[in-house]
């Protein structure tokens, strides 16, 4: 018979460890060898046991959820790790997956598709629920579409909007590009047009793809 992969669970709720831990030891192919409740516990005992999937709650006590992957992944670079949460902010998915998780599940996801997961990211594939995927792909479509809009700013807008993302104000911007504050606002209000904000702080979101 060939060799159960390791999974660890990290996860706040006992409930929802202990069900997570019952999931994966029911699998054939699969054992759970430990559970911890928040990510100090992972990064004190997780590389003494080198799992080889761990299966992580993005909200955990303490440390987060996000920053507990990314000390282990400095800990067990070849660690995999899916994020498992109640929650759909793509804000949250990029932000797991630029700190090394290689998959995102919802809580409320089948047995079968945390399986599925578990087995897919082990194959060397990634691990993302359905609603989720549908998340990342809208975020993506904002992003070119902000994208499309600041392009089609002018080049003294452009320069006017970099000048906001920084934090300065009118008079300041007037100063360093060397004309008016009526003219700043001016091209603040063509700006706000063009990207379909209302204020400088969306503007300046926008600028910086984080809209």
């Amino acid at each position: 018979m060939n060799e159960k992969t390791p999974v660890a669970v990290v996860e706040d709720s006992r409930t929802t460890r202990e069900a997570m831990k019952s999931i994966i030891d029911l699998a054939p192919d699969l054992e759970c060898v430990t559970t911890c409740a928040n990510g100090e516990e992972a990064l004190k005992y997780l590389p003494k046991i080198k799992p080889r999937i761990v299966l992580m709650d993005i909200q955990l006590p303490g440390i987060s959820g996000i920053d507990c992957v990314g000390e282990l992944k400095k800990l067990l670079p070849d660690v995999l790790v899916i994020m498992v949460t109640v929650y759909e902010d793509p804000v949250r998915i990029f932000s797991a997956l630029r700190a090394g998780a290689c998959g995102y599940l919802l809580k409320r996801s089948k047995v079968s598709e945390i399986l599925g997961a578990i087995r897919d990211v082990r194959a060397g594939g990634g691990a993302m629920s359905g609603d989720v995927t549908m998340k990342v792909i809208q975020s993506f479509a904002k992003k070119d579409a902000w994208r499309e809009e600041i392009e089609a700013l002018t080049r003294r807008e452009t320069e006017v909007l970099e000048l906001v993302a920084f934090g300065l104000g009118n008079k300041e911007i007037a100063t360093r590009l060397q004309f008016s504050v009526e003219a700043v606002r001016w091209h603040l209000k063509n700006i706000y047009t063009k990207l379909n904000v209302h204020t400088r702080t969306e503007a300046a979101l926008k600028f910086r793809g984080d809209g």
